[in-house]
């Protein structure tokens, strides 16, 4: 798995969290999603994130390479 994946996870993390700003701020529920589910889900996957890019960072040495490996 390429590191840029990485970067799209966090994106997406990004992303699910910006719509859980926006449900708190509305009030808004979708059945039992509410904005404190979308919340951990997006700060999951950001994490889950960062973590895959630390590793990939001390896996490979070459920085040059680091989005193509």
């Amino acid at each position: 798995m390429k590191a840029k994946y990485g970067l799209i996870l966090f994106l997406a993390g990004f992303v699910i969290d910006i719509f859980g700003a926006w449900l708190k701020i509305t009030h808004i529920t979708f059945g039992t999603v509410n904005a404190n589910i979308v919340f951990t889900l997006g700060s999951f996957l950001q994490i889950l994130a960062i973590l895959f890019i630390i590793y990939k960072i001390f896996k490979f040495k070459k920085f040059k390479e680091f989005l193509n490996q």
